[in-house]
């Protein structure tokens, strides 16, 4: 199972989030840090300036009146009580001193009437941890007092007692942290995609333009657009189109014309050829002017072969050839389907059923009948479609399996036209195949006989 996702923007978009939770983390640990230190100190304050207006009332208070407007006064996290002896000790810590000097200044005693002691006799309770992360509201722990202690002197040797916890720690997960995440989430997931369309878009229009380029479909110019290196790639996409069309356009027209001005002399030779009176020597004049103009033509037609002379469409493998293996028949060739899948590819037609009918013809040809199978399997792209093209022939040689395929290569060695044409069928099948984005190899069978594997990407929408 894949975690990440394939596409840039949903990496994009994962990335940004995954740091927005890194950041909004931290960034609340050291709120609440801060947030905790401040609420302690105004905590603080408060209980000191709460007292000192306790102490004054006390002072000019009957014992028993105060000691009721002490009760009254406490709560489960402050308490006062009048005793005869101090129930803290002076602490020698900055914070006991100075909090000590600004009561004894606030209550005009001295000093050594005055005893503060700031810190804990033993560890606070803390909420447990799961607490905090669940969000429980359950309140915690009463905090053991202890935090704070005074003792006040009062007229008659009493003392006035004060005990104090902390206020008790926020939990950091509150509703205010995830309500943050949530919209700074939303807020950056969308500026993710918006960022990542602007880069993708121009990336996949291109991806699609050289797919089908490779194909041999015909592709306009890209829009230049997105940035920066988005254009760039555009912009060296359509140069490169531009000079592969004029690349092609100027090889097929220089052949074009090579093709025209040969027919003048092919022709004249011809007509010079009837004009021998031995017929023997007329005859082989004849075959030979002929093997030229076919070999002329058949040249042409290997040059035009990758070329996208038809729109592309898709195309039901299986329909065309049956519909081929029909045609076929009809002219006495014997030939037979099994149709094991209906594979869709995406091509030129005409081009398919010609780069099939080259292969189905030299199998009959050179093994006497062809058997055809139309098959789908799994391979680099999500589903390829097979074409397997068996004979009952002799086979070939191990070394000339691929040169079969170089132009006017023939597997029969004598160039006789009656056991086997110019040699360019098997080139110009692997020329269509290969510019329809597949390939095609030749393999002898065990039980003799040569296999044919034509490989096609079928019609399937890349991936997003």
């Amino acid at each position: 199972m894949r975690l990440l996702p394939r596409s840039f923007t949903g990496q994009l978009a994962l990335l940004l989030f995954l740091a927005l939770l890194v950041a909004q983390l931290i960034g609340f640990l050291l709120f609440t840090g801060e947030r905790m230190r401040v609420t302690r100190q105004a905590f603080q304050d408060t209980v000191v300036e709460r007292s000192i207006t306790l102490m004054r009332l006390v002072r000019s208070l009957p014992p028993r009146i105060s000691n009721q407007l002490l009760e009254a006064a406490s709560t489960p996290f402050l308490r006062y009580r009048i005793s005869p002896t101090p129930q803290t000790r002076a602490g020698t810590d900055p914070t006991s001193r100075f909090l000590a000097e600004e009561l004894a200044e606030a209550l005009d005693l001295p000093r050594r009437q005055v005893l503060v002691s700031v810190g804990f006799d033993e560890p606070p309770p803390r909420r447990p941890l799961w607490q905090w992360l669940s969000g429980d509201r359950r309140p915690p722990p009463p905090p053991r007092i202890g935090w704070f202690k005074a003792a006040v002197a009062l007229p008659g040797g009493r003392w006035m007692n004060i005990a104090t916890g902390p206020p008790p720690d926020p939990r950091p997960f509150r509703r205010t942290l995830l309500v943050s995440l949530a919209l700074s989430t939303i807020a950056t997931l969308l500026a993710a995609v918006f960022v990542a369309g602007r880069i993708v878009r121009p990336m996949r229009r291109l991806a699609e333009a050289a797919d089908r380029l490779g194909r041999g479909e015909s592709v306009g110019a890209l829009p230049e657009t997105g940035p920066n290196e988005a254009r760039r790639s555009a912009r060296a996409f359509n140069e490169m189109r531009e000079r592969l069309d004029r690349f092609v356009r100027d090889r097929t027209q220089m052949l074009a014309a090579i093709s025209h001005d040969l027919r003048t002399p092919i022709t004249s030779l011809r007509l010079r050829a009837e004009l021998v009176e031995d017929t023997e020597t007329r005859d082989k004049l004849i075959e030979t002017i002929e093997e030229m103009q076919g070999m002329t033509e058949a040249t042409l037609a290997f040059v035009k072969a990758d070329q996208a002379e038809e729109e592309t469409r898709p195309i039901n493998l299986a329909a065309l050839v049956d519909s081929l293996a029909a045609d076929l028949a009809e002219l006495g060739y014997d030939i037979a389907v099994e149709e094991q899948a209906q594979p869709v590819v995406r091509g030129r037609a005409v081009a398919l059923r010609r780069a099939v009918r080259n292969v189905v013809e030299n199998a009959v040809r050179y093994g006497e009948r062809a058997r055809v199978t139309v098959t789908s399997v799994n391979g680099k792209t999500p589903a390829d479609a097979r074409i397997l093209i068996d004979d009952d022939g002799p086979g070939l040689p191990e070394g000339d399996l691929d040169r079969v395929f170089e132009p006017f290569m023939r597997g029969e060695t004598s160039r006789s036209r009656e056991t086997g044409g110019i040699g360019l069928g098997l080139a110009i099948a692997r020329t269509i195949v290969r510019s329809h984005g597949g390939d095609i190899r030749l393999d002898n069978r065990d039980g003799g006989g040569l296999r044919v594997l034509i490989t096609l990407p079928t019609d399937t929408p890349a991936s997003q």
